[in-house]
């Protein structure tokens, strides 16, 4: 058994190479840390405010589905109905607020030339 597994090994081992990429590019350990130099206040708040709205936005997003949940599960209940339909319109306010925020802070980057947001919406290539 271990004879088999070693000589799968050891075949894989040869055949790896062959399938390999033909242009490997090896970067030097510095090149990693060069852009910490280029670090500023304003990209740090910058990236701490994307980071905030993302996080929350996640979290309404979630209360909203823990509130739909609630009202499927609520078995006709007209007390849990009303809680789950609540944590529904609660949630859907939260998320309402998160994205006016970021528009003001879109509208705010196009009027005065500053880039608050520096978040882009992630496309395929």
């Amino acid at each position: 058994m271990l004879n088999k597994l070693k000589q799968q090994i050891q075949y894989a081992a040869i055949a790896a190479p062959i399938y390999a990429q033909e242009s490997i590019e090896i970067k030097s350990k510095t090149s990693d840390f060069q852009t910490l130099g280029n670090l500023t206040a304003g990209g740090i708040i910058s990236g701490a405010v994307s980071l905030v709205l993302i996080v929350v936005a996640l979290v309404f997003f979630f209360i909203l589905v823990l509130g739909g949940l609630k009202w499927v599960t609520s078995g006709g209940d007209e007390k849990k109905v009303g809680e789950a339909r609540a944590q529904i319109t609660n949630a859907l306010i939260g998320l309402a607020i998160v994205f006016a925020a970021w528009a003001i802070m879109k509208l705010i980057g196009t009027v005065f030339g500053i880039d608050i947001l520096k978040l882009s919406i992630p496309t395929f290539q």
